[in-house]
């Protein structure tokens, strides 16, 4: 009985061999396929691209872009998903009728198929779930349609001079790897409208404000090969800026000004707000940079805008610091008796005095000569001229004395009311000059 069952067993065995070599030369000889498709086949050679021998071969791009994802001011790339387009004719896949064939995408491997690769690509990948992301689409005229869906990260040279009120262009180029311009190509199918998607693209920081299309050659050591460039210009929205930068960066700087209203005998609380407040700004100038790239080689709007408002709040604690500094020194003058001041008036006249007998002694002596000898009118009137020009010296110095008094501060409380009135409309005029540059020029 168990013999029995042993030879039923091998027999079964025989049985699914046989089947399963009838099944494999079957697909060898490409019986399972449809009729239309092993004519198609039958012959085709996928490492020769079409018209071989008749010129180029012109193939036709389309794009549509599905998102873009990310856009890095640090690495100075961007990230999209799209679905490219590739149509092209090739005689050799010809047939009988009046409808396309849609294949599976796998069957892409039995056929030419463009170079086609994305220049400066950083990484790409095709989508492969559930299968991989192919469309290949035969017409009875020989044209194919060959889609990939792709997602890309591509490198974008930045200006970060305006940020964050720049505007950047990218671009995503196409072009072939190994044929040249004799041997293949490339055209965008509809101009312009070639690529689609954009319109209703919705991005975090930016509004994507214009798209083109252009074709060129790109020209290496070993030849000139075709090439397709899709150009889009991306504006920067700024409100996310003013409520994160400016604002909080005006609101500490019109901080800064509430110790011009504090009393200067107020030592601490003058000093808390001056510190407390350059610390914050301090703070928030490092955040604002965590975002951007490291390299000096741009000297970004905001660093401008930042720079300035660090510089009034510095301002605001240095002019309390020269406040405080006048009073005690003008408290110390008081202390001084009097007879010192009179004794240094009378040094500053007496200088004055020396001066003056210095030009007036020559002066002096000259009449006595004129006296002696008559000297004639011409004579005279050079003596006045000397005379002139000696006094224009002690005009001169009378005015730097003149000067220097300015400068010495009768009444200290009377710099926080300057510094009320000065340092607001010049943060305003400088604001004013600030923002109609970056945004106009």
């Amino acid at each position: 009985m168990c013999n029995l069952k042993c030879w039923s067993l091998r027999a079964l065995y025989l049985l699914m061999m046989c089947r399963s070599m009838q099944i494999s030369k079957a697909e060898g000889n490409g019986e399972i396929l449809p009729p239309t498709i092993q004519k198609i086949i039958k012959g085709y050679n996928k490492y020769l691209r079409p018209f071989f021998d008749n010129g180029p071969v012109s193939v036709g791009m389309s794009l549509d872009i599905a998102s873009i994802d990310t856009i890095s001011e640090i690495n100075m790339d961007y990230t999209a998903t799209i679905f490219l387009r590739q149509r092209w004719t090739d005689e050799r896949l010809c047939f009988d009728g009046n409808k396309s064939l849609s294949l599976d995408g796998r069957l892409v491997e039995m056929l030419w198929v463009p170079d086609t690769f994305i220049v400066d690509s950083k990484k790409s990948f095709l989508h492969d779930i559930t299968v991989e992301n192919r469309l290949i689409r035969i017409y009875p005229n020989g044209t194919v349609l060959y889609a990939l869906r792709i997602t890309t990260t591509v490198a974008c040279s930045m200006d970060l001079t305006k940020y964050p009120m720049d505007k950047q262009t990218c671009t995503l180029q196409l072009e072939s790897w190994g044929y040249n311009i004799n041997d293949v190509m490339f055209y965008w199918t509809r101009g312009n409208d070639s690529v689609s998607g954009l319109d209703t693209l919705q991005l975090a920081q930016y509004t994507v404000e214009d798209h083109f299309t252009s074709v060129s050659e790109a020209v290496y050591e070993t030849g000139r090969y075709p090439k397709l460039v899709f150009h889009f210009e991306l504006k920067r929205n700024i409100l996310y800026f003013i409520l994160e930068t400016y604002v909080p960066s005006i609101l500490l700087v019109v901080l800064s000004w509430v110790s011009f209203w504090i009393s200067q005998s107020s030592v601490p609380a003058r000093i808390c707000i001056g510190v407390t407040t350059v610390l914050t700004m301090t703070t928030l100038m490092m955040g604002a940079r965590t975002s951007l790239p490291n390299a000096n080689c741009f000297i970004k709007a905001i660093d401008v805008y930042l720079g300035i408002c660090f510089s009034f709040i510095f301002g605001a604690l240095l002019e309390y610091a020269v406040a405080h500094f006048c009073t005690l020194h003008q408290l110390g003058s008081k202390e001084v008796p009097k007879y010192e001041d009179e004794e240094a008036e009378e040094e500053r006249n007496g200088v004055l005095a020396a001066l003056t007998n210095s030009c007036s002694t020559p002066d002096n002596i000259n009449k006595m000569d004129s006296n002696r000898s008559s000297k004639t009118n011409t004579d005279r009137k050079k003596e006045r001229s000397k005379h002139s020009g000696c006094a224009s010296p002690m005009s001169v110095i009378k005015r730097l004395f003149c000067i220097f008094d300015c400068f010495h501060v009768k009444n200290p409380y009377h710099i926080d009311n300057y510094a009320r009135f000065s340092f607001p409309l010049s943060f305003i005029i400088i604001n004013v000059l600030y923002w109609v540059y970056y945004l106009y020029f």
